[in-house]
């Protein structure tokens, strides 16, 4: 076995057909010694073709770089095809050229050539076998000195006591830090002495303050670790769904080190080896420290902690007002007389268990999702009632009525004088309708007057199926139902301005209530404020879900505002749900 062991450790680059003939040949005559079925079986895989076939090949993807005519240039070209496509993607709407390059890029058989290039430049095809061991003297302990240079940086790394021996060590690295650049200083390093000081018996707290007080350059003398010395970033980007201030977390371990970000901001999360803190940078800023943000089992925790706490002291609190931070903002007053609007339509949605879990927000695994051709994601708008989001969505689909189309809803109620079937709604029986239902052929439905109205999913997908753009603007609670992997709608807010701006401008616009359908008139300062509250809450509630807004408080400027986001939706590339793009 001398000969096979030979071969595995010189490698496949220096690995021939001699080599592998004179390794059969010495297996034939072992099998005729010992007789193994194992030594049969292993002569057997060495004599295959396929074997040879890869080893083929293999000797001459080897001699690649040997020979200057075909040398590679680089071993990055798949990044240089996405930076491309980011740089294409602008102007797929003016230039032809450029969309046909765009189309090309994406395409699977050109990227898979890409990725083989680049894996073949930078010879990742060799095997990875661990080092030999070597002996080394039980009693002798190995001691490394490192010495950093300190200025206004951080040193990038935070210190625990180990549990066990009560010794200071190095609890984490944060990627992209000094100590993280030194290549010298690794996660679980026992700390022995800080600038000739020695550190044993004193607490995290104690080092920190002989770092502080030291300027110029820091001197650690450290006993290894014996774990791995090297740490892979990993390429997850999540979207975060609230806000985070590490200067308000009272157990972050270290204030210095974390890293703040908004609800809406795309994180690269670049370690995920604690349960509790994560190492995070923002999307983008690929030369600055990574920083420490609560995981996600961290955050619901919090979140799951706080409902209990609140729910407590609304229970401990019973016969008087519910207080302000139990109920989302615009939330009905349960001790409110007032009944409920005339158009408020419950809509029954199926259970959907992502959506669910998601509903603890916190982060969502985001990735970038191309165009693709012919094919456009259905634009929602979402917001309150009275908004104007149905005179935004007539108005886009005027735009272009064979570009924007909207679907024609259900409805279970008599035919009108006037009405045209299939024009303003389709008319059904209510017995059908109802098997529909429960076929779930309807994305969203709702009863109102004694009869049921709907969308159907067949609809929306008829509308994408033929090249067009669908536009909807469902009860927010449709959600639930729209933001699927098949659909991979872009969702948009409709909010209204502040109340006193908004009162203003509707009465400006001579702009008339959509909750009388009697009489003709204008919205009342009640119905104005229901529509800011409503707005609120629906905010609260899915505002991690929208992928932008749009502010109405002039209709034309919210107009303009729509067709640039549709635009921007059919030409970028745009961050959403990572199960979509697999």
């Amino acid at each position: 076995m001398f000969a096979f062991n030979l071969f595995m450790r010189r490698g496949w680059g220096e690995f021939s057909f001699v080599v592998l003939s004179r390794l059969v040949s010495s297996l034939k005559e072992a099998e005729s010694l010992s007789g193994e079925q194992d030594l049969g079986f292993l002569q057997t895989l060495l004599e295959s073709k396929e074997l040879n076939a890869l080893v083929n090949v293999h000797s001459k993807v080897a001699k690649i770089g040997k020979d200057d005519r075909v040398a590679p240039l680089l071993s990055s070209s798949m990044q240089v095809a996405l930076e491309v496509l980011e740089q294409l993607a602008p102007r797929c709407h003016i230039s032809p050229l450029c969309k046909e390059v765009f189309h090309l890029l994406q395409t699977p058989h050109l990227q898979s050539l890409l990725c083989a290039h680049d894996s073949i430049a930078k010879k990742d095809f060799y095997p990875h076998l661990p080092e030999i061991p070597m002996e080394v003297d039980e009693d002798e302990e190995t001691i490394k000195i490192v010495q950093l240079v300190k200025n206004n940086e951080a040193l990038g790394a935070t210190i625990k006591t180990d549990d066990e021996t009560g010794k200071i060590v190095i609890a984490r690295v944060m990627h992209g830090g000094a100590a993280d650049r030194s290549g010298l200083i690794h996660v679980g390093d026992e700390v022995i002495e800080v600038n000739g000081i020695n550190v044993e018996g004193k607490t995290p707290g104690d080092v920190l303050q002989i770092l502080q007080n030291s300027e110029g350059t820091i001197t650690f003398k450290l006993v290894p670790s014996d774990g791995k010395a090297g740490q892979r970033e990993s390429k997850v980007r999540v979207r975060a769904h609230f806000d985070y201030d590490p200067d308000c977390d009272p157990y972050i371990p270290c204030k210095e080190a974390g890293q703040a970000f908004q609800r809406g901001d795309i994180l690269h999360i670049v370690s995920q080896d604690d349960a509790f803190w994560w190492q995070a940078r923002k999307e983008g800023d690929r030369n600055s420290r990574a920083g420490l943000i609560p995981s996600r089992n961290l955050q619901e925790r919090r979140i799951i902690h706080e409902r209990k706490q609140i729910e407590s002291n609304s229970e401990s609190k019973k016969g008087s007002c519910a207080s302000i931070c139990s109920t989302p903002p615009g939330s009905p007053n349960p001790n409110s007389c007032r009944g409920p609007k005339t158009k408020k339509i419950m809509y029954d949605v199926a259970e959907n268990d992502d959506f669910d879990r998601e509903m603890i927000a916190t982060y969502e695994e985001v990735a970038k999702l191309y165009p693709r051709p012919g094919i456009f994601r259905p634009i929602i708008l979402i917001g309150a009632p009275g908004v104007g989001r149905n005179e935004l969505k007539r108005r886009l689909a005027a735009r272009d009525p064979e570009k924007y189309r909207t679907p024609v809803p259900y409805t279970t109620r008599p035919i009108r004088t006037g009405e045209v079937p299939g024009r303003e709604y389709i008319f059904i029986p209510r017995d059908k309708m109802e098997a529909d239902i429960q076929a779930g052929k309807f994305i969203e439905h709702g009863e109102y007057k004694g009869h049921l109205y709907g969308t159907s999913a067949e609809s929306v997908r008829s509308i994408v199926n033929v090249g067009c753009v669908c536009i909807l603007s469902p009860h927010y609670q449709a959600i639930k139902a729209l933001r699927t992997p098949q659909l991979k709608p872009f969702i948009i807010h409709v909010k209204p301005p502040a109340f006193e701006q908004l009162k203003a401008s509707r009465e400006a616009a001579h702009a008339r209530s959509t909750f009388d359908e009697t009489n003709s008139r204008g919205f009342t300062d009640e119905e104005l404020m229901d529509m800011v509250k409503s707005a609120e809450r629906i905010n609260f509630l899915y505002g991690h879900f929208f992928d932008d807004e749009i502010e109405n408080s002039d209709l034309g400027k919210a107009f303009e505002r729509l067709v640039q986001l549709a635009q921007k939706s059919e030409c970028e590339p745009l961050w959403a749900p990572a199960t979509w793009v697999q």
